[in-house]
């Protein structure tokens, strides 16, 4: 839905240019009825011929700031025509006076369609204003008739004045409703563009959120789930008095702890993870592999270059998926062995997790991704990569995470493969 305090800019725009106008528009209005009333002094009209007319011009005068001028700024109708209507009656007036009035026609028609908004309502006045000027300068003041030979004359030049006024009145005012309806439009793209920026500024909070969370779950949670295991493992070890192994234990905590403040001191300064911090891959996934044997006394095999040539944003999917699949089997699959391996080659890169445990269920539909599993999916899909979830050849499960290899070089010359057996500490 399109915001309304966003909308309106450019209408605004334009009634602010509008206004800007109107003051000149008065201020041609009345050198236009002063130079008339000039006129007719000059001329030489006097009597009750000059009365009239002076009476008629202030007539005008007087209805334009009482109705007209208000009426050019408000846009009401009503006073609008009441002044118009007003204003072609005093111009007929002092025409039936003298010729010279008809230089008030400058001003009325240019007010007819000013101040009227309807098309009708424009249309009729310049016609009875036409006309109306056509028969009073027909009119004989002394005889109180009008001439037909004067009507004929004036009715051609009438006609010829009509017509001026309704072209250019008519493409004045489509030019007009040209300009309104432009501005509508760039109403609604502002409005659009500022609905736009508030979405993708929700998006990149939201983003932004999931992110965060995804990395506490990786990382944090995590940890404190190592930490608890690693406590309540040295507070058996202390009830069957094994303190060596409960030193053990404990040492493993305070490691684990402050590679969580390192984890959380990354997070918070969005940098890369604390494990990629000067080091490669493959030296991260050794220390992952090592500390995961040593919490857990499970067999760890690793194989894995040394130096795997990948993206920053690569080694930091592949390092999280890694401690996801990891934190999966010490959760779920009572295995006794784990074998981690990261390969590369024309297709590449593949990071393959497997173990001997319990396996997934037998039925699928009673496997139900967790939330792990889910955002390290979403993790691999924006790198192009996919994720597969299964069970391994003779039992277990089998995650492997495969990312393509776009524009990174092949596996760099020198690379070998390591690979490490590690049995944990205590149980």
């Amino acid at each position: 839905m399109v915001d309304g305090t966003a909308a309106d800019a450019a209408t605004a725009e334009l009634d602010g240019t509008w206004a800007r106008d109107v003051r000149w528009w008065d201020v041609a209005f009345y050198v236009i009825v002063v130079l008339s009333a000039l006129a007719l002094l000059a001329a030489g009209v006097s009597g009750r011929a000059l009365l009239v007319s002076l009476a008629a011009v202030a007539t005008i005068l007087v209805t334009y700031l009482a109705w007209g001028r208000r009426a050019a700024r408000t846009r009401d109708q009503v006073p609008a025509h009441v002044y118009l209507v007003v204003a072609i009656a005093c111009t007929l007036v002092v025409v039936g006076q003298d010729a010279l009035g008809t230089l008030l026609l400058f001003a009325v028609f240019t007010q007819i369609w000013m101040l009227s908004e309807h098309l009708w309502a424009q249309v009729v006045l310049c016609v009875a204003l036409a006309a109306g000027t056509a028969l009073a300068l027909a009119f004989d003041p002394q005889t109180g008739r009008v001439e037909p030979e004067e009507l004929a004359s004036a009715a051609p030049q009438m006609g010829v004045a009509l017509a001026f006024a309704l072209s250019l009145g008519l493409w004045t005012a489509h030019t007009l409703r040209q300009s309104e309806r432009h501005a509508r439009l760039v109403d609604e793209l502002r409005a659009t563009q500022a609905e736009l920026g508030r979405a993708s500024h929700e998006a990149g909070v939201l983003a932004e959120r999931e992110r965060v969370a995804q990395e506490i779950h990786d990382t944090l949670a995590q940890g404190f789930t190592s930490v608890v295991m690693l406590a309540q493992a040295a507070s058996a070890d202390l009830d069957r008095d094994a303190t060596d192994a409960a030193r053990e234990r404990l040492a493993l905590v305070e490691s684990t702890a402050r590679d969580n403040l390192a984890e959380a001191r990354a997070l918070v300064a969005a940098s890369a993870p604390a494990p990629l911090q000067g080091s490669t891959l493959g030296e991260a996934l050794r220390r992952l592999v090592d500390r995961f044997a040593d919490e857990t006394g499970t067999r760890v095999e690793l194989a894995a270059p040394e130096s795997p040539r990948l993206s920053s944003a690569e080694d930091v999917v592949l390092l999280r998926s890694a401690q996801e699949a990891l934190t999966n089997v010490r959760r779920h699959a009572d295995a006794t062995a784990v074998r981690v391996e990261l390969r590369q080659d024309a297709d590449g890169t593949v990071l393959e997790v497997t173990d001997d445990g319990r396996g997934l269920p037998v039925d699928a539909s009673g496997f139900t991704e967790g939330y792990g599993l889910r955002g390290m999916r979403e993790r691999v899909a924006a790198e192009g990569g996919r994720l597969e979830v299964g069970p391994r050849p003779g039992g277990g499960t089998r995650v492997a995470v495969r990312l393509p290899a776009g524009t990174r070089p092949a596996d760099p010359a020198g690379v070998r493969p390591a690979a490490t057996s590690r049995t944990g500490g205590p149980r």
